[in-house]
């Protein structure tokens, strides 16, 4: 789980992904990079093993400006923890910058092909190879651009990315895609941005929408362009965010997990409120879009969720068979497709999560609704995959959640 920021536009660049990346911290430990290119098209990268603070002691020290760039805190998966395996990486010839969360599972035989090529690489990262397939592709072929050259960069690579680049030689460009991992595309005034979580870019903007998996975007400063993997143009699904910036701070707390831990009462209030009638017992849930009968008709409950909602699973298997009568099995996502579970069309499928972007509780929705089951998600992000894929969403108003350890999404 690793942090990503990129930003083009008219403010300061290094102010924009430093201050986004502050926000993400809890995303990653082990080391923290940016790179910007200046006015000059010269490429600068400042990277840091350990905390986001070693990282702006370098910038104190070695100060770099520009108009657009990209940062990034990581959490190790391959390659040691150090400088020279932190992100950004980049190409052979210095011109093109990438971050990445997530896996690349064939970068070794793609960087052996690379090096017969005269790739020389500087990291032990599985990154770095993406960052290299782009300057190749457009040593073949020049006219393709960063765009083209990322997008059959894609094509090569398998596993799980968010995925952002820059080309020194393309100002005022960034290339994101996203298969797995969440990003998120912040559309600002004359700016815009792209992160791998909400709270990084609030402070700028509240419209953004989610990439959806295969998806690729061209953030320039004449505006956001969305590809699916064909190349197609999608429009993009924006939403508003509503979260109040100071929420995603610590407001004097010592560290997130107890700010949230007292935020529950405010939690379970927004959550209820405008929902239920005092008058009357009514609950209004409008996002649920399956017609009332068909809740009659549904012979079993089928929940998936992974990690902290998973256990508010549980708790949710006790009261439904309590008050509703109906049978409830709960299963750890990423073990749902793999015992052959039994789904019927009367079978309901509710899937739990806070993100709406957790890959194992994604796959169990997309097995139920391959079966004809209706679904619901229980979410706390407006625009995410999990709400756009369910047949309904009710959504909980717990704010931004920042401890790794969840609290007041669960409750």
């Amino acid at each position: 789980m690793c942090g990503i920021v990129g930003y083009v536009g008219n403010q300061q660049v290094v102010d924009v992904v430093i201050e986004g990346l502050r926000k993400l911290e809890y995303r990653g430990y082990d080391s923290a990079g940016i790179a910007v290119i200046n006015r000059d098209g010269e490429m600068q990268v400042r990277r840091a093993e350990g905390k986001l603070r070693n990282l702006e002691n370098v910038l104190a020290k070695n100060p770099i400006e520009g108009d657009y760039g990209l940062g990034h805190t990581r959490w190790a998966t391959h390659g040691r923890p150090t400088e020279e395996n932190a992100h950004p990486h980049r190409s052979s010839d210095g011109r093109i910058c990438v971050v990445h969360n997530g896996i690349i599972e064939n970068y070794l035989e793609l960087k052996r092909e690379l090096q017969k090529e005269d790739h020389r690489f500087q990291s032990e990262t599985d990154t770095e190879v993406v960052a290299h397939l782009i300057e190749n592709h457009l040593r073949q072929n020049p006219s393709l651009g960063l765009e083209g050259a990322f997008r059959a960069t894609l094509k090569e690579i398998r596993g799980i990315y968010a995925l952002v680049a820059i080309s020194a030689d393309e100002p005022n460009k960034l290339c994101a895609a996203r298969l797995g991992p969440p990003v998120v595309v912040g559309l600002g005034e004359d700016e815009y941005f792209v992160a791998s979580d909400i709270p990084a870019i609030l402070e700028h903007t509240r419209n953004m929408f989610f990439l959806g998996d295969g998806e690729m975007a061209t953030l320039t400063r004449e505006g956001v362009k969305v590809e699916d993997a064909n190349g197609k143009l999608v429009n993009p699904n924006v939403q508003r965010i509503n979260w109040d910036p100071i929420q995603a701070e610590k407001g004097g707390f010592k560290h997130f997990m107890l700010k949230e831990i007292y935020e529950q009462p405010r939690a379970v209030r927004d959550t209820t409120q405008n929902r239920v009638s005092l008058d009357t017992g009514h609950v209004y849930l409008d996002e649920i879009n399956i017609p009332a009968a068909y809740f009659r008709s549904f012979s079993d409950i089928k929940i998936a969720a992974c990690g902290t909602a998973w256990h508010a699973a549980l708790v949710a298997k006790y009261l439904i068979e309590e008050l509703a009568r109906v049978p409830v099995e709960v299963d750890y996502a990423s073990e749902f497709r793999y015992r052959n579970p039994i789904l019927t069309p009367s079978t309901l499928m509710m899937v739990i999560s806070q993100s709406g972007e957790t890959a194992d509780t994604l796959a169990a929705l997309r097995e139920a609704k391959e079966k004809a089951c209706r679904s619901i998600a229980i979410c706390n992000v407006q625009g995410s995959m999990m709400t756009r894929e369910a047949d309904g969403t009710i959504y909980t108003h717990a704010g931004p959640e920042i401890g790794v350890a969840s609290t007041k999404a669960f409750t």
